[in-house]
């Protein structure tokens, strides 16, 4: 197994510290599982998109502008 140097802000790794009891490695390795697994979901769900970079800017920028806007913020 490789190994990996993590860095944390000094006032995380004091939390951490309070819990001496939970593998933090193990959580890390979780994260970073579970975050490969919706990279390749989501490699497989936009393989044959013929969406570009800015298509799907464009279509984000409208979600959210009418998201806001449902919810009164615009």
């Amino acid at each position: 197994m490789a190994n990996l140097t993590l860095a944390v802000p000094e006032r995380l790794h004091e939390k951490m510290k309070q819990h001496s009891e939970i593998r933090w490695s193990e959580i890390v390795r979780m994260a970073i599982q579970k975050k490969i697994e919706d990279m390749e979901l989501m490699d497989m769900l936009t393989d044959k998109s013929r969406l570009t970079a800015k298509d799907a800017m464009k279509i984000s920028k409208e979600i959210d502008e009418e998201v806001a806007r449902k919810l009164g913020l615009s």
